[in-house]
């Protein structure tokens, strides 16, 4: 079993920056692929950003491309999600989620742990 800590979250103004950490316990973080996904009001979880148990691959929405810069250090068990130039639609609960296996995944169903989300408000 893997249990998830986000912390990092809060209240910002556009343009500026957050950093969210994901501090893992209970498992075996280093050979897990890991994910940022995120929830408005109102809508969906969606995908933010993947990245493979090493760290060599990773992926994120369209919308966040050039902003977001997801890490992790497998030595300290902890999965980063940089966030700079922040808008107000990046507004939401922000999740940090691992999976079992080997397929590397952006949908938010195949993943298997997931933390209670921070909250990312962003004003305009």
């Amino acid at each position: 079993q893997v249990h998830l800590v986000e912390s990092g979250g809060g209240l910002v103004q556009a343009g500026g920056s957050v950093r969210l950490s994901c501090a893992a316990s209970g498992g075996t973080f280093g050979s897990r692929h890991m994910g940022w996904f995120r929830q408005a009001p109102g809508k969906e979880r969606e995908f933010v950003s993947v990245i493979t148990w090493n760290g060599v691959t990773k992926k994120y929405t369209d919308s966040v491309k050039g902003r977001f810069t997801i890490s992790r250090d497998n030595a300290k068990n902890t999965l980063y999600l940089e966030m700079n130039n922040l808008k107000p639609e990046d507004t939401a609960v922000y999740y940090c989620a691992a999976k079992r296996g080997a397929v590397f995944t952006t949908t938010p169903g195949n993943y298997d742990y997931w933390g209670q989300g921070t909250q990312v408000t962003v004003s305009s």
